[in-house]
């Protein structure tokens, strides 16, 4: 909500208890008395403007309008504050469960409703009153609150879900470049260190040939052995194993950002997790830099700690100095542009984080940013347990303060009755229902179970205290605690059937359907209508059993025929609604896991042109001369060898030249290759980089070359697994057993799904295989090699940069 609707709620519940009181009174002619009038303008007056600020301050906002109403209600007649007692209260509760965390929220509501238990209590003693008006209003603050969670809860998730298409989209423009750098930088090396050192050695020794002809023996072995060592290492370029660590990771780059600082005389400590490769590890190596620069500039010589923590929901990067030593000279300080902590701000703020910077009580300087963790989620301020502790103790305070009277004044008078009433029974099995609802995420059935089992008690609360209100409230209001839970229980049902683990069968591609029926080994199948149609009778008993304790006019069979129709609806209605809640999530995740998908895979395959496109350079320019350099080297040729070295170096820094570019190859960039699981590697850097953590295993045994068909399979159904998303982490093992390709994926329980198993049952049973669920989360494809062509050299080149 903006500001104008802030301001338009207190409006409109002022307007709306003008109308009730006074409104009503004035229309029956009875004009209330100025004081009255007067006492009610000052407590609206606090309330209108407190419900007003409640975002900037919502727990204050709720004490002042609770203890407004509460002081307004004494002198006023009945109804006066019932409007603002009632929604303003739920009002400004709402608004505590959305902007504050969860303990504050739900430590407000038990506070509470407990000062409202207790001053009825102090008032009246355990008999005096058995209405239902302490449930109803603890039921409307529980409401407000759940409510306020639930929206808190579904904002978030939009946010988290927002950060991480941005993130998504990021990486996708991000991964071809990142490629591109990689390969430069090592195409770099190899020309800088075993190309230039052939030259240099091979010049060195033909210089001195007639002097010391030893030396162009070992000239020629050093050309050989080098040459030898360009082509393994040019071809690690082409083709990285995807198991290998990227060569320039996050930490390795912080690690030489500090040694570099160091080499200026900075006394720097580091301390970090490895962090995975993307925008997060950028923006913290951005923070570093800028943070170690400042200190260099302001404080030389200061000693400096810098500290990265990558978790689960957060990464934090603090990078904290000391005063600067006596006498140093601070030369660099009129150095900087002043927009220094400006930029840090903007980069910690694009990656999804917060960054605060300010002095320390040691007369230092403090960096301290927090960033998205693996599973993106929005970064929050951790509490301090002191702080805990003060609200447990105002909050007992307050609840305590009704008793204050009792304990002070001897009353004189005793409680007209020593039976307890049925408000007081009411509350204690509302409170009962409310615990379980805590525990229904946690252990669903159980909690289920202990609705069900407090449901037959409310007939027998309303028997023994004697309750005399409208008998459909009490049993109506044990049905709406069961109602949650069904509602839950639907959510999860509809957000878990598409994506329930399949069964332990093997597919040959005809079956996957029927087959992902089956449930997993040591699993029990599911029936929810079973616990639905337990609900729909033991409620329907309850209300049946008051109705008829009660008295009715009505002919007997006809109230549980009546009570199991209007139990059944209500039931049925909230499975409805919670289903369609859970098909709506569903729907919402699978259209951004789609998405995501679809840009993992164009960044993959347009980092997999990339890397085609350098390859091919490579091939036709770079490894030939450097094979006729070993081939010259080996005949004796020192001088061809040197000259097949130095050609080598100029196509190398000309294809250098060309990656820096970034030129489109020669079959234009609309041509894009297929990839193969040599481009394992950038799928698993590229879902990294979203936020999940994937790892490949090349056993030794899968041979270099594969048929292409098994090749492009096999990356295809790596590629569908991964694609369906999830946050666990996932492990994909490759391995060749006799004359077939095992692909093993673990830690992918969405991978079960009827519509993915198909998929993945179609590419396997085109080449004879098999498709295995062993367990949940796991799935195992065999591809068999036999009677399949590996390509040569040249068809394999033609395959993989003319395919579509």
């Amino acid at each position: 909500m903006n500001r104008t609707d802030d301001r338009l709620l207190p409006v409109l519940l002022i307007c709306v208890q003008a109308a009730v009181w006074p409104g009503v009174e004035l229309v029956r002619g009875d004009v209330p008395p100025a004081s009255a009038l007067l006492v009610a303008v000052l407590v609206a007056g606090p309330v209108t403007a407190a419900l007003a600020l409640r975002r900037a301050r919502p727990v204050v906002a709720l004490m002042l309008v609770a203890a407004a109403c509460a002081l307004g209600a004494g002198p006023l007649p009945v109804g006066a504050m019932a409007v603002l007692g009632t929604a303003g209260v739920a009002l400004a509760l709402f608004t505590v469960a959305t902007e504050r965390d969860t303990f504050t929220a739900v430590l407000c509501v038990v506070a509470l409703a407990a000062w409202q238990l207790l001053q009825n209590l102090s008032l009246h003693g355990l008999s005096d009153r058995d209405g239902l008006d302490l449930v109803l209003t603890a039921l409307l603050y529980a409401t407000a609150c759940g409510t306020g969670l639930l929206a808190r809860r579904a904002r978030r998730a939009r946010g988290t879900a927002e950060r991480m298409l941005r993130r998504a989209e990021a990486e996708r423009h991000r991964l071809p470049a990142v490629e591109r750098r990689r390969m430069e930088r090592e195409l770099h090396d190899v020309s800088a260190h075993h190309l230039t050192a052939v030259v240099v050695t091979a010049g060195a020794a033909l210089g001195l040939r007639d002097r010391r002809p030893e030396l162009a023996e070992k000239a020629l072995e050093f050309a050989a052995e080098t040459g030898r060592e360009v082509t393994r290492a040019l071809g690690a370029v082409r083709a990285p194993a995807p198991s290998r660590e990227e060569p320039a990771s996050p930490e390795e780059r912080l690690r030489a950002l500090v040694a570099g600082f160091r080499r200026l005389d900075q006394r720097v400590e580091y301390e970090s997790d490895p962090l995975p490769d993307g925008v997060v590890a950028d923006a913290a190596y951005g923070i570093v830099r800028e943070a170690l620069t400042n200190v260099a500039r302001h404080a030389p010589g200061a000693a400096t700690t810098v500290r990265c923590r990558y978790g689960d929901t957060r990464t934090e990067v603090v990078v904290t100095s000391a005063a600067p030593p006596a006498g140093a000279a601070a030369h660099g300080a009129g150095l900087g542009s002043g927009r220094g902590q400006g930029f840090l701000r903007s980069r910690a703020r694009e990656a999804g984080g917060t960054l605060t910077s300010g002095p320390t009580a040691e007369g230092g300087w403090e960096v301290r940013a927090m960033l998205p963790g693996r599973s993106a989620a929005p970064v929050e301020a951790s509490v301090p347990r002191s702080y805990r502790l003060a609200q447990v103790t105002a909050a007992v305070g307050l609840c305590v303060q009704p008793l204050l009277p009792v304990l002070v004044v001897r009353s004189e008078t005793t409680s007209s009755g020593s039976q307890v009433s049925a408000g007081v029974l009411f509350a204690l099995l509302a409170a009962a229902q409310a615990v379980a609802l805590l525990w229904l995420r946690r252990a669903p059935r159980a909690a289920q179970y202990v609705l069900l089992g407090l449901a037959p008690l409310w007939p027998v609360a309303m028997a023994v205290g004697e309750y005399t209100g409208p008998v459909l409230l009490p049993p109506a209001l044990g049905m709406l605690a069961t109602c949650v839970a069904l509602a839950a229980d639907a959510d999860a049902d509809a957000g878990a059937g598409a994506g329930a683990d399949a069964g332990t069968d093997t597919d040959t591609g005809g079956d996957a359907d029927s087959d992902a029926a089956v449930p997993a080994r040591g699993r029990r199948p599911r029936r929810p209508w079973v616990i639905a149609s337990a609900a729909v009778a033991v409620h329907a008993v309850a209300m049946s059993v008051a109705v008829l304790d009660r008295g009715t006019e009505l002919p007997d069979w006809t109230v549980p025929v009546g009570a199991t129709a209007g139990v059944a609806l209500v039931m049925g209605a909230a499975r409805w609604a919670g289903a369609v809640r859970g098909r709506r999530d569903l729907a919402a995740r699978g259209a951004r896991e789609e998405r995501i998908a679809a840009w993992t895979e164009e960044a993959v395959r347009d980092a997999w042109a990339e890397r085609r496109r350098i390859a091919a350079g490579l091939e036709t320019t770079v490894l030939a001369r450097a094979a006729d350099m070993v081939a010259e080297a080996e005949a004796g040729r020192l001088d061809t060898a040197a000259d097949r070295a130095r050609e080598a170096l100029t196509a190398m820094r000309a294809l250098l030249d060309t990656v820096r570019a970034g030129e489109p190859g020669p079959n234009g960039p609309e041509l894009r290759p297929q990839p193969t699981l040599q481009a394992l590697d950038l799928l698993a850097r590229q879902c990294r980089a979203t936020g999940r953590e994937v790892e490949i295993r090349l056993t030794d045994r899968v041979p270099e070359r594969l048929p292409t068909a098994v090749d492009l399979a096999a990356y295809h159904a790596a590629e569908t697994v991964l694609a369906v998303g999830g946050e666990e982490p996932a492990v994909l093992e490759l391995d060749v057993e006799g004359d077939t390709l095992t692909l093993t994926a673990t830690g992918v329980p969405r991978a079960g799904r009827p519509a993915v198993r198909q998929r993945l049952a179609g590419r396997v049973a085109a080449l004879g295989g098999d498709l295995t669920t062993e367990e949940p989360g796991a799935v195992r494809l065999r591809l068999p090699l036999a009677g399949a062509r590996v390509p040569d050299q040249a068809g394999r080149r033609g395959h993989e940069e003319g395919a579509r």
